[in-house]
C-alpha cells in the first residue's frame, strides 16, 4: 500500500502543477516583460514555505474532517479518492480546460469513503461546496471592481514600471494564497504517502522540495496548452486586467484560508477575468468560452464520486 500510495501522492501533484500551476503561470506571462523563470520560482518557494507559514488546516480539512475513516479506511479511502481525480482531471487538462483539482479530490475521497462504507460527513461537504461557491463569485465581484478602477491606469504597447510591480506583487500574493489554501491538497494527500512510508505524516524539507519539483514539471508540461486554453480567451489580456484578476483570486482564496476549507483558485482566477471584462461591458467577456468552463466545474465533483463510489463498492465487494 505504501508503494502505491507514494506513486499516486507523485502523480497527483504533477496532476496539480499541470492544472493549477499552468493556469497560473499561463495567466502570468501574459505580461510579456517578466521572466517567466522568476514567476516559477515564485510560486515554487511559496509550496515550499506554505506549512510553515500557514500551517495545515486546509489539509487537514481533506484527511480528517470530510471522512471520519480512523485507522481502518483512511488509506483505501485516499488512494481511490485520489485515482478517480487524476484520472478526470487528467482528462480536462489535455483538452485545455482546468477545472477544480479541489472539486476533483473532495468528491473523490467523499465517494471512496461512501463505497468503502464509511459514511461522508456531508455537513462538511455542504459547508465546502457551500464556501467553494462562494469564492469564485467574490471574485468575480472583486475583479469588476478592480476592473472599474483600472481603467484609469493608462495603457501602451508596453506595459508601465509601476503596472508590471504591480503585476509581480500582485502573482506573489497570488502564490501565496495558494500555498495556504487551494495547494494544502497535495500536502494532504503527500502527508498520507509520507506516513504510510514512515510513520509519521511530518513534511519535512526534502519531502516539500520534492512536492515543488513535481510541481513545476506538471506546470511546465501544460503551461503552452494552458495558454490557449479556454480560461485565458475569456477576455482582452490587457496587463492591467490580469493585474486586477490576480488581487481579485489572491483576496478571495486567502479570506477563505483563515476558515479552514479548501476553495479553488482556478476558479477564482477565471471568475476575476470574467469580473474584469464585464467592468468594460458585458460583450467585452467572450461567453462562448465562459460556457465549457462552467459545464467542467459542474460535472467535476459528481463526475469523480460517483467514480470513486463504483470503485469503493468494488475493493469492498473483494474482500
Amino acid at each position: 500500500m505504501s508503494v502505491v500510495l507514494s506513486v499516486l501522492a507523485a502523480v497527483f501533484v504533477f496532476v496539480c502543477g499541470a492544472n493549477d500551476g499552468g493556469a497560473l503561470l499561463a495567466l502570468a506571462l501574459r505580461h510579456r516583460e517578466v521572466a517567466g523563470i522568476a514567476m516559477l520560482g515564485l510560486l515554487l518557494a511559496a509550496i515550499v514555505a506554505g506549512p510553515r507559514l500557514f500551517g495545515l488546516g486546509v489539509a487537514h480539512a481533506f484527511t480528517g474532517r470530510l471522512v471520519a475513516s480512523g485507522d481502518r479506511g483512511g488509506q483505501p479511502i485516499v488512494v481511490i479518492g485520489v485515482a478517480a481525480a487524476v484520472a478526470l482531471v487528467l482528462v480536462l487538462t489535455w483538452r485545455g480546460v482546468p477545472t477544480s483539482v479541489t472539486l476533483a479530490i473532495i468528491g473523490g475521497l467523499a465517494g471512496a469513503g461512501l463505497g468503502l462504507g464509511l459514511m461522508p460527513s456531508w455537513t462538511t461537504l455542504a459547508t465546502m461546496l457551500g464556501i467553494g461557491a462562494a469564492a469564485p463569485l467574490v471574485g468575480g465581484l472583486l475583479g469588476y471592481l478592480l476592473g472599474v478602477l483600472a481603467q484609469r491606469v493608462p495603457t501602451t504597447g508596453r506595459a508601465s514600471a509601476t503596472v508590471r510591480l504591480a503585476h509581480v506583487g500582485a502573482f506573489g500574493c497570488q502564490c501565496l494564497a495558494y500555498a495556504a489554501n487551494d495547494g494544502q491538497k497535495m500536502f494532504a494527500v503527500a502527508a498520507v504517502a509520507v506516513a504510510a512510508v514512515h510513520g509519521s505524516a511530518e513534511l519535512s524539507l526534502p519531502v516539500l522540495s520534492a512536492v515543488a519539483a513535481l510541481f513545476a514539471a506538471g506546470a511546465l508540461t501544460s503551461l503552452r496548452r494552458m495558454s490557449r486554453g479556454a480560461t485565458f480567451n475569456l477576455s482582452p489580456p490587457r496587463p492591467w486586467q490580469i493585474v486586477s484578476a490576480e488581487i481579485a483570486s489572491s483576496a478571495a482564496v486567502f479570506g477563505t484560508a483563515g476558515l479552514g476549507v479548501p476553495v479553488s483558485m482556478t476558479q477564482s482566477v477565471a471568475a476575476g477575468l470574467v469580473g474584469v471584462g464585464a467592468s468594460q461591458g458585458a460583450r467585452r467577456v467572450r461567453w462562448q468560452y465562459a460556457v465549457p468552463i462552467l459545464v467542467s466545474w459542474l460535472v467535476t465533483l459528481p463526475a469523480s464520486f460517483g467514480m470513486a463510489a463504483v470503485a469503493g463498492l468494488a475493493v469492498r465487494g473483494l474482500r
